[in-house]
C-alpha cells in the first residue's frame, strides 16, 4: 500500500456520518481501519471522538483538553457511533462528552473542551537538546528484521512514519533499562488544511508508541513472550496548532509502573521546537515472569 493510499484510509476513518440528532445528544457513525490483529487501535477512536464533539461547537472555539477511558477493545471489523452530549456552553469555555459504542455498548468514553482562543500568560518546557533530525534516521519498518508477518503489516500500512531516535522496540529491547525515548512522526502524504482535521490526527498519532518507556524502563519488546498490554485511559492537552503532516518529535518517559499498570505521558514539538501537546496515559501491562 502507497503511502497516498494509507493516508486517504485514515481521512475516510475521520470522516463521520450525521446518523441523528436530538435536543443534547448527537449522533454520528464511522467506520474502522482493517487490523491485522481485529482490534481497533485506541488512536483511531480518539481521533473520531475528537471529530465529533468539534463537530457540534460552536466555530471559532477550539479544542485544548480531553480525558477519556478505554472500556472495552473494539471490533476493526464492524462500524462505531459516536454519541456527544452537549455538557456546557459558557462565555469562553464549551464542553462535551462523547462515547464510542460497538454492538450497543460503550467501548471509549471521553468528555473534552473547547475555549475561545485569545491572548494570555504564555510559556512552554524546550524542546530537548541533542536529538538527531529525523532525515538521518531510517524509518522503523526497515529496522525491524525478523518481525512477526502481522506486525510488518501494520508497519508498512499504516498511515504514519515514525522514526525512533533510539531504535524500535517490535523485536528487541536493547541492553539499556531507561525509562524514555523520543520518536519522530509525521503522516506520510499532506493531508487537507483544515487545523480541525490536524487536531484529530494529533489525537490518532498520539496513542501510538507512549507506551514503549514502560517497556524500556523493564527492557521488554513488544515480541515479549506473553506480554499483555492495554490502554486505560488517555490525556490530552492541546497548546499550540501544528501540521501533522510535518515532522513532530514526541518526547515520552514513565514516571512510575505498579501493581500491572504503567504510567506514561509525553510532550509534542514541531521540528523547530515549539511545544505542541501534551500527553499522559496509563496502561494495562502483564509479563509472565512477573516483572
Amino acid at each position: 500500500m502507497d503511502a497516498q493510499e494509507t493516508v486517504d484510509g485514515l481521512l475516510q476513518v475521520l470522516t463521520l456520518d450525521v446518523s441523528g440528532a436530538r435536543t443534547t445528544e448527537d449522533i454520528f457513525t464511522g467506520i474502522s481501519h482493517p487490523m491485522p490483529t481485529g482490534r481497533i487501535y485506541g488512536g483511531q477512536v480518539l481521533a473520531q471522538s475528537v471529530i465529533g464533539a468539534e463537530r457540534t461547537v460552536a466555530e471559532g472555539r477550539i479544542l485544548h483538553s480531553m480525558h477519556g477511558y478505554f472500556l472495552r477493545p473494539g471490533d476493526a471489523a464492524k462500524g462505531i457511533t459516536i454519541a456527544v452530549d452537549r455538557i456546557h456552553d459558557g462565555r469562553s469555555f464549551s464542553t462535551r462528552r462523547a462515547q464510542a459504542y460497538q454492538n450497543g455498548v460503550p467501548i471509549f468514553s471521553m468528555i473534552a473542551s473547547f475555549q475561545d482562543d485569545g491572548p494570555g500568560l504564555e510559556h512552554a518546557a524546550p524542546m530537548p537538546e541533542g536529538i538527531p533530525d529525523p532525515d538521518t534516521l531510517a524509518g522503523d519498518e526497515a529496522l525491524s528484521p525478523g518481525i512477526h508477518p502481522l506486525s510488518q503489516r501494520m508497519l508498512t500500512d499504516r498511515p504514519v512514519d515514525m522514526r525512533h531516535v533510539e531504535g524500535p522496540i517490535y523485536v528487541e529491547a536493547g541492553a539499556e533499562r531507561v525509562a524514555a525515548q523520543a520518536v519522530w512522526m509525521r503522516m506520510r502524504a499532506p493531508l487537507p488544511d483544515a487545523p480541525s482535521l490536524h487536531r484529530a490526527a494529533l489525537a490518532y498519532l498520539s496513542d501510538m508508541s507512549i507506551q514503549e518507556s514502560i517497556l524500556r524502563a523493564h527492557g521488554l519488546s513488544w515480541a515479549e513472550h506473553g506480554l499483555k498490554v492495554a490502554s486505560l485511559d488517555h490525556a490530552m492537552w492541546w497548546h499550540r496548532y501544528a501540521r501533522v503532516d510535518e515532522w513532530l518529535l514526541y518526547v515520552q518517559e514513565s514516571p512510575n509502573a505498579r501493581g500491572g499498570r504503567g504510567l506514561a505521558a509525553g510532550r509534542i514539538y514541531t521540528r523547530d521546537g515549539v511545544l505542541v501537546a501534551s500527553v499522559a496515559q496509563e496502561i494495562m501491562i502483564r509479563v509472565p515472569s512477573g516483572d
